[in-house]
């Protein structure tokens, strides 16, 4: 008897076993055709002279060698850093200081939450063409808000020392996602702590600084590394706003160069190569985001 069930048993595991193959097989083919392959030919094209218009032609690591004298990859490397150095603190807090606003019980709540995540909605050019009437330097209604209240407004799109700035405030104006994880987090923040700091005698601050934060450690490290790869990844509201990366190449951002490249200049092996570096310098952000925050992230029952 042992000896029929065993083999059917093996012929229905087996059945199964195809089933499920059968069901991962588009899954497992778009994987391969769409991510896979383009990741390892893009290691290969790194090494090429290749333009898309004819075959690749092997020339080893001398692309990376003239990204390395390449004065123009250092300003858009140097741009794209400086960006991120600023936006992404500011946009950190915009985003948990809104969840902590909008995660108390007010009338209401569902509808200013929209509010404020409805800017993260809107597409990228549409906004950076509204933003453009915003930041205008003659008749930009920023400006007229700041002369209304005695201040003249800077040239906003038109200085260098600006130019950046206005796109953190941007950034920060779309900080919706961002609030939308960081409520998610709070919703799962234990009640008995609070009321245990409570007894105690903390206040708002006391109460924040030692049990929200703590509790939502784990969230605010995601977000930071979210906001690392997005930050240096940023593309679509400079090339909208400031073409070729005016005013004088203040905001000519590392994808922007990288674009540039490969699909204006037609140096495919040479974009590949740009696009590894960045992976390089993202894994190595995060490994150091990952690292420092082991002794700040508490993650539950730890």
């Amino acid at each position: 008897m042992r000896q029929v069930v065993a083999p059917r048993r093996n012929r229905s595991a087996k059945m199964e076993a195809r089933t499920a193959l059968l069901f991962l097989l588009p899954w497992i083919i778009g994987f391969c055709v769409f991510l896979l392959y383009p990741l390892l030919a893009s290691i290969y094209y790194s090494f090429c002279d290749y333009s898309v218009l004819r075959k690749p032609v092997w020339i080893g690591p001398a692309n990376y060698s003239e990204l390395w004298h390449d004065e123009v990859f250092w300003i858009t490397l140097w741009n794209t850093l400086v960006y991120a150095a600023m936006a992404l603190p500011l946009g950190l807090v915009v985003a948990l200081s809104l969840a902590l606003l909008l995660n108390t019980k007010v009338r209401g709540m569902a509808f200013y939450r929209a509010i404020f995540f409805v800017p993260s909605l809107l597409p990228s050019v549409s906004l950076a063409v509204l933003w453009l009437w915003v930041f205008n330097g003659e008749h930009g209604i920023l400006n007229e808000a700041l002369q209304h209240l005695g201040f003249k407004g800077p040239n906003w799109l038109g200085d260098p020392a600006w130019s950046k700035p206005a796109l953190v405030l941007m950034g920060a104006w779309g900080a919706g996602q961002a609030m939308v994880i960081y409520l998610a987090g709070l919703q799962d923040v234990p009640q008995p702590l609070y009321e245990a700091a409570e007894i105690d005698g903390a206040g708002w601050w006391a109460k924040t600084w030692h049990v929200t934060l703590p509790m939502l450690s784990p969230v605010i490290l995601f977000n930071l590394i979210m906001g690392i790869i997005g930050t240096l990844q940023v593309f679509t509201v400079p090339y909208v706003m400031f073409p070729g990366g005016s005013p004088a190449r203040s905001t000519y951002f590392y994808t922007m160069y990288l674009f540039d490249n490969a699909f204006i200049y037609h140096k495919m092996g040479f974009a590949c190569a740009m696009g590894w570096i960045m992976f390089v310098i993202i894994l190595v952000l995060t490994r150091i985001s990952l690292k420092i925050s082991e002794r700040h992230v508490h993650y539950g029952g730890s």
